[in-house]
């Protein structure tokens, strides 16, 4: 993909994210990585999404050090570094504010897969993390961020579980394409909120069988899956 069809892209999703009441205000940031160049391209810091075009999307490197002066990145660019150079086989991330997602995270409750609905994106429980230590919040907040998350991931293939509530902030997801990373994001909202209802009405609710979890994520994602044309 060209810089500028990745600028566009990355423009898009972060429109997306609005028209699909994942964000209010400024509360929320995409990005998308060109692996090829090791450049992250990403929303810029503060301007309102109504404002927004593709030139405004601020090109950066892996490192998170931004390489276009005339905008300042998103806050949460170096969360977003840390997961491109976690996460090989990612090329988009998300940040929302969602409200059932955020619920979930605000409460450090993880989203157990309770149904079917669940199980076609998100292979097994949606993983909180822990708490961050007074020492890993006033050093480097932002990256150490981005490394509680990668910490949850040990031993989780973030390509089957695209998505992770950070403790008392929020939610994380990713993709293979920003149009990916979109979609996964509204999804993880729909299944959160899903979740919330269930176990409101049932708080013993159990998860669905590992059979109906494989039947169902398998189908779509998996090396014979059957779904779609």
């Amino acid at each position: 993909m060209s810089e500028l069809s990745l600028r566009k892209a990355v423009l898009e999703a972060n429109l997306a994210t609005v028209r699909h009441g994942l964000v209010i205000s400024t509360f929320g940031n995409a990005s998308a990585i060109d692996r090829e160049a090791g450049r992250i391209y990403i929303k810029p810091s503060g301007v309102p999404y109504e404002d927004l075009s593709d030139a405004d999307m601020v090109a950066c490197d892996l490192d998170g050090r931004a390489l276009d002066n005339r905008l300042k990145p998103s806050s949460d660019l170096a969360t977003h570094a840390v997961l491109y150079r976690a996460f090989q086989g990612i090329g988009a991330v998300i940040h929302t504010h969602s409200t059932y997602a955020t619920i979930m995270a605000q409460a450090k409750r993880a989203i157990p897969a309770l149904g079917t609905t669940h199980a076609d994106y998100f292979y097994g429980t949606i993983p909180v993390t822990r708490d961050l230590t007074a020492e890993e919040i006033t050093s480097d907040y932002v990256t150490n961020t981005g490394r509680v998350i990668v910490e949850t991931f040990e031993g989780i293939d973030p390509l089957t579980m695209p998505a992770v509530l950070v403790a008392g902030h929020g939610p994380f997801v990713w993709g293979r394409t920003p149009q990916e990373a979109v979609h996964n994001a509204f999804i993880l909202e729909e299944v959160a909120r899903m979740a919330w209802h269930v176990l409101s009405l049932n708080p013993n609710a159990a998860p669905i069988s590992q059979v109906l979890l494989d039947r169902h994520f398998l189908r779509k994602h998996g090396a014979a899956a059957t779904y779609g044309q």
